[in-house]
């Protein structure tokens, strides 16, 4: 029987994939690898790790996740920046959940080395 693959859409089984990232045994090495964890955090319901990698200026007090919620996949649409070489990025994005999709254009930054999420744009 196979390992299933990480629900960030990466073939690598979960463990190997963004389950290190959550699990703080190593940091994601890029925007779009946070971005990735981070979605993976909301299919996995790890509300902790999503308030850990949300910048200091922006995070909000608690997080309330949908119990409800079923993400069904994400697509990576447009990624600038956010590499090892630089300390911005943002990556576009398409998160498909059960009923709809969410399309956002989505900012991070570098804090002590480590990638954040800093915040949002919807998109049409």
């Amino acid at each position: 029987m196979s390992t299933p693959a990480c629900p960030c859409g990466r073939p690598e089984p979960y463990e190997r994939c963004c389950g290190r990232f959550h699990a703080g045994t190593a940091a994601a090495p890029s925007a779009e690898a946070l971005m990735r964890s981070r979605y993976s955090a909301f299919v996995k319901g790890d509300g902790g790790y999503l308030l850990r990698t949300w910048h200091p200026r922006t995070r909000p007090t608690r997080l309330d996740l949908d119990p409800g919620m079923r993400w069904t996949g994400l697509e990576i649409l447009d990624t600038a920046d956010g590499s090892a070489f630089h300390t911005t990025g943002t990556v576009t994005f398409r998160a498909s959940y059960r009923g709809g999709a969410l399309h956002e254009r989505s900012r991070f930054e570098r804090v002590d080395g480590a990638w954040v999420y800093v915040d949002g744009e919807i998109l049409g």
